[in-house]
This record gives structure tokens, C-alpha cells and sequence, in this order.
């Protein structure tokens, strides 16, 4: 039988864009051959999909780093590299997938969606070809492929179900729920017996249906770790309605109204959110009780609680009575709800790191050649489709550098008019407010 598994850590890492390549035609009857270098290929996407097959997150329980394919780089006589494939990574309906390290959700696999980009692939790089004009007839660079991205992301399994079952251990939980759904939970009379979410179908005559959920047995404590209940509290999130199950006959010599109390202060610990659905109370296993439901302990129960508008039921699981009536009750409330399950809003955004990549860049001194270097993805793109030959365009590079705050990080480092700066493939000296083209500005000689 394989372990159920609902929370797991892993790597995910997009596919590299190729480099755009850089060559030049050398055939034997053209003369003047231009520049023929292709463009890079486009990195694979990592890709979440769910699988109705799937009901753990059992093949990820080790961790592990999931990686696209990296686009293949351009190569001569314009030839295209190839694109990164995709990585497709199947999971169960209702996993969220969210940033480790701030816990904010990317993704939620629920409802409609089925399938989701987390992480683009880099885009594919320009060859030297794009980059030929009237001026600048043999371009000696070419655009790099954006690079990859990579997160450790947390994946966690909430079901997806329209009521909860809550209560502490051996309170017949697991029974209530294989009497009322097609579900066969293991039961037996000890603490702990399930050990995994169960989900359930109730089919209801004249009325509408749902799906129930037996949540594993909490105990005090469990909110901040204790016993197994704190393992599956995220799957409480989505239920729309809680039916909490109390042992009312104290069978094991638990008081049924602390119970009650002790179940929902942890629930509201963990998220004061849960506590503001509806509640229904079954007070189990009146068959135990010597005068049944018209015992004097259920009615003290419906005296505490109905006031403050939870429903009591006093049923057993054993006989069945008071069950239909419960779970017809359950279904009007649905349906006087009629709210969507709950799906988790996107909180986090992976395609800004890309643009942060992109945007970052350096202003280092290079003592041993006596120049500044300014290298940066944006800048590499900027020299991409920016002829730095003509007035325009020299005109256009001096507002980019004081736009994006270049020449103050020149300045910061002591940079002095004539000296030179050195951006991938071209150098040139500096002035701060030249508003021509420089007469030495030139681009560097291929090594």
C-alpha cells in the first residue's frame, strides 16, 4: 500500500536559453559575405499538471531537483537552435504549490485549473544576424539566452471536500463516514486508525449530494505538533461546512464538553479563518447511553451550543439514528451557502524574478586593464538592438545609462572624462554629458 504522503519540498528549474550564435558567410563564389549567426532556442517551461490517478505526493517525499531542458545555442548559416522540452511534473487534484522560503502560494491545482506554467523557460538569444545595418555591416556579437530560474517551491495536498469530520480519536469518525459514503476506512477501537485523509460521496435522495472528508484524529496540542491531527489540519481549509463528532457516552472516560472546546481552540490556532464556517455537533454513540438521545448530557450539549447557532445531532454510528437527519440538515446548509471550495489565491509571482535577472547588473573597475566594466542581462539587450555607430543611437545609450542609474555607479567608483568603460564588445571613454558620438568609441577586436 503505498504511504500518503501531503507535504513535500523540491527544486523546480526552468530550461536555459540558447545563445544567439556569431559567424559570418564564407563561401566561395559570394562575395562581401554578411553575418549568418541563428538564434538560440527557447529553455523548456516547468509545467504542474494534475493526474486523476494521482491521491499522494508520495514520489516527491525525498525531495529532489526537477530540471528543464536547456535550449540548444544558434549555430552558422542562420540555423536555429533547438528548443528545451518541457518539464511536465504530475501531481494530485488539490496540491498547492507555493514559495518555500515565504510560504506564499504560486499555484493552486483545483477547480479549473488543471494545468500551470510555474516557471518559463529563457528566452532564446539573437544571432549576429539581426544585428547587421548600413553602418555596423559585421556585428561581432550576438544576444545570450536568458537565463534559467530556479525555486524550491513546497508542495502540500489539501482535499478537496465539502465537510470535515473533526474530533478526537475513537470517536467514530470513521464509522460515521463508511455508513453515509461508498468510502471503507480501516476501523477499529483504538487511537489513530486512520492515518490519511478519507474522502466519501453521500448520496442523498431529493436533495443534493457532497463529499466528506474523515480528517485524522486530533488531539490538545496538535495546532503546534503534537500527534498525528497536526500533520493533516490544511486539509480543514477547503471544507465549506465541519461536522465535529464527540464521544457523548465518554466512552474512555472523556468529557464530552472539553472535547468540544479543546477541538476547536485548536483550530482556531492554526487558523481563526476555520472557525467562522458553519458547525454541526454529532454527539456520538447514544446507544451507550442509558436513555439514548433524551439522555441529560445531550441535552446539555444543545443547551451550550445551539444558542450560539451550531446544529446538535444525537446519533450512533452503530444503529444509525440520527444520521439521516444530520445529513440532510448538512445538505440545506450547502446549499443555503452555495459558495465555490475554497481555491487559494496566487501570492507569489515567479516570472518577477526574471525581470529582476534581467534588470540587475554590475560597475566593477578592472585594475589590471585600467577600465571600468559594465556587464548585465539588460545591458546585453540593450546593446542588442541599439546601433551604437550612429548619433541617434549613442544619444539613446547616454539616457539609458543615466536612466537606469549607470553613470552614478561610475561616478561612486571615481570614474574622470577619458576614462575608458568596457560594455561586451565595446569600449569607450567617458563623458558625462557628451551629446555626440565619440570619435574613439569602437567596437572590441574578436579574440
Amino acid at each position: 500500500m503505498p504511504v500518503f504522503v501531503d507535504k513535500a519540498k523540491i527544486f523546480i528549474q526552468s530550461g536555459k536559453g540558447g545563445d544567439g550564435h556569431i559567424s559570418f558567410r564564407r563561401e566561395k563564389f559570394v562575395n562581401n559575405g554578411g553575418p549568418d549567426g541563428g538564434d538560440g532556442g527557447k529553455g523548456g517551461d516547468v509545467i504542474f499538471k494534475v493526474d486523476e490517478g494521482i491521491n499522494t505526493l508520495a514520489d516527491f517525499h525525498y525531495g529532489g531537483k526537477y530540471k528543464a531542458e536547456n535550449g540548444q545555442d544558434g549555430n552558422k548559416r542562420r540555423c536555429h537552435g533547438k528548443n528545451g522540452s518541457d518539464l511536465i511534473i504530475k501531481v494530485p487534484e488539490g496540491t498547492v504549490i507555493k514559495e518555500a522560503a515565504s510560504g506564499q502560494v504560486i499555484a493552486d491545482m483545483s477547480g479549473d485549473n488543471k494545468e500551470a506554467v510555474i516557471l518559463k523557460g529563457g528566452r532564446g538569444g539573437n544571432g549576429n544576424m539581426h544585428y547587421a545595418t548600413s553602418t555596423m555591416q559585421a556585428p561581432k556579437y550576438a544576444q545570450p539566452g536568458q537565463p534559467a530560474i530556479e525555486l524550491e517551491v513546497l508542495l502540500e495536498l489539501k482535499v478537496i471536500a465539502d465537510v470535515g469530520l473533526v474530533g478526537f480519536p475513537n470517536v467514530g469518525k470513521s464509522t460515521f463516514l463508511s455508513k453515509v459514503s461508498n468510502a471503507k476506512p480501516k476501523i477499529a477501537n483504538y487511537h489513530f486508525t486512520t492515518l490519511s485523509p478519507m474522502l466519501g460521496v453521500v448520496d442523498l435522495k431529493d436533495a443534493r449530494g457532497f463529499v466528506v472528508a474523515d480528517i485524522p484524529g486530533l488531539i490538545e496540542g496538535a495546532s503546534e505538533g503534537a500527534g498525528l491531527g497536526h500533520e493533516f489540519l490544511r486539509h480543514i481549509e477547503r471544507t465549506r461546512v465541519m461536522i465535529h463528532v464527540v464521544d457523548a457516552a465518554s466512552t474512555e472516560g472523556r468529557d464530552p464538553f472539553e472535547d468540544i472546546e479543546a477541538i476547536n481552540n485548536e483550530l482556531k490556532t492554526y487558523n481563526a479563518d476555520i472557525t467562522q464556517k458553519p458547525q454541526v455537533i454529532a454527539a456520538n454513540k447514544i446507544d451507550m447511553l442509558p436513555d439514548g438521545e433524551n439522555s441529560e448530557v445531550i441535552q446539555k450539549i444543545r443547551d451550550k451550543y445551539e444558542p450560539l447557532g451550531v446544529k446538535v445531532f444525537a446519533t450512533s454510528t452503530l444503529t444509525g439514528q440520527g444520521i439521516q437527519e444530520l445529513l440532510y440538515y448538512i445538505s440545506k446548509v450547502l446549499s443555503e451557502i452555495n459558495e465555490k471550495p475554497v481555491i487559494f489565491e496566487q501570492e507569489f509571482f515567479p516570472e518577477t524574478m526574471a525581470k529582476q535577472a534581467d534588470e540587475a547588473f554590475t560597475v566593477e573597475y578592472d585594475e589590471a586593464e585600467k577600465e571600468y566594466v559594465v556587464e548585465g542581462p539588460k545591458i546585453e539587450k540593450m546593446l542588442g538592438y541599439t546601433n551604437l555607430e550612429s548619433e541617434k543611437g549613442f544619444a539613446f545609450f547616454q539616457k539609458f545609462m543615466a536612466d537606469n542609474g549607470i553613470l552614478d555607479e561610475l561616478e561612486k567608483l571615481h570614474i574622470q572624462e577619458g576614462d575608458t568603460v568596457r560594455m561586451y564588445g565595446f569600449s569607450f571613454e567617458y563623458y558625462r554629458n557628451a551629446d555626440t558620438v565619440p570619435g574613439n568609441f569602437v567596437e572590441d577586436e574578436e579574440e
